[in-house]
């Protein structure tokens, strides 16, 4: 489902497939209204069958919609349990009737390419967010831990192309991540699992498993937290003749150089997409915790060390 809010109406889409002897394609339906609820009042009326949103698989929203804030959406999906608090939240990085118009097309496939894109057994890949609404509420209900979620577009030879990834601050994008810094979030967050990296001019590593560390404490007032990433990765393919201390080495630089970027943008953004305040709660009451993300984060110092393991390299000869 897509929904678009301008001047104080909602248009929703709906992208149904299409039930017929082969079970090919998907129908997609629009309508206008004061709420989302009208809208989709207005299609079930129209529709020979009932709809129910209750099997969602994905809800997607325009970017101007994600800017002005997502907040009235989410508490009313959750509190109107006709959404599962499990539907993947999707940004559109164009006008929605352009993108399901895209996806329509017959020669882009069956019309299941949106659910199979974000489904971690079929096409989903680890430089893609994956934020279902329920951790959306979460985060527009927290002081510690916001959240970011999948831009995405119409592709040019592909049915959808990624985007990168927005950063919500109670419920609100306020930065953008590229697909490389995505991945890089989703590997701190635990969520990186056959992940590819680039190592600039000598190889190509897939992480095969990762894990953090944290230890927090307070220096002068300021909040430090030290982690620990430690990293198992297979190498995939070299450039020259690297040996793999070189390759190692290049690696932790390559992390600690895109992560320090991604710290330095959140706390520009006062979002705390890592959820570094958890670590502080016991820490602090909660009067200073409510102004975690403006007095505490941007003053934050992170340490980062990277410990990488390559665990096989397969049939490549390496120093």
């Amino acid at each position: 489902m897509g929904i678009s809010y301008q001047q104080g109406n909602y248009e929703v889409f709906l992208d149904i497939p299409k039930v017929t002897e082969k079970n090919e394609g998907i129908q997609i339906i629009s309508a206008k209204g004061n709420s989302i609820s009208a809208a989709v009042n207005k299609i079930s009326m129209n529709l020979e069958d009932q709809v129910d949103l209750l099997h969602l698989k994905v809800l997607i929203v325009d970017k101007a919609f994600a800017t002005q804030g997502l907040s009235e959406i989410t508490a009313s999906t959750i509190r109107s349990r006709h959404i599962s608090p499990k539907t993947m939240f999707v940004i559109c990085d164009e006008p929605l009737d352009h993108f399901f118009k895209g996806i329509n097309n017959i020669n882009n496939g069956d019309g299941k390419e949106i659910y199979d894109f974000f489904q971690k057994n079929s096409g989903w890949n680890p430089e893609i967010a994956h934020t279902p609404v329920w951790k959306v509420f979460r985060s527009i209900h927290s002081y510690t831990n916001d959240v970011v979620l999948p831009i995405i577009k119409s592709g040019e030879s592909t049915a959808i192309q990624s985007m990168g990834s927005g950063i919500l601050k109670n419920g609100k994008m306020v930065a953008r991540l590229n697909n490389e810094q995505t991945l890089l979030y989703n590997v701190y967050d635990g969520n990186s699992l056959d992940g590819k990296i680039e190592v600039i001019g000598k190889a190509t590593v897939q992480i095969v498993s990762s894990r953090i560390h944290n230890e927090s404490k307070f220096v002068s007032g300021k909040p430090v937290l030290n982690s620990e990433l430690k990293l198992k990765v297979i190498i995939l393919d070299v450039i020259g003749n690297p040996s793999v201390e070189v390759i190692k080495t290049e690696l932790q630089i390559l992390l600690r150089r895109v992560m320090d970027q991604i710290f330095r943008k959140v706390q520009l953004a006062n979002a705390d997409i890592f959820g570094i305040g958890q670590h502080y709660r016991d820490d602090l009451p909660r009067t200073e915790l409510a102004q975690w993300r403006t007095k505490y984060l941007p003053e934050a110092k992170i340490n980062l060390e990277v410990t990488t393991t390559i665990r096989n390299t397969g049939n490549l000869k390496l120093r």
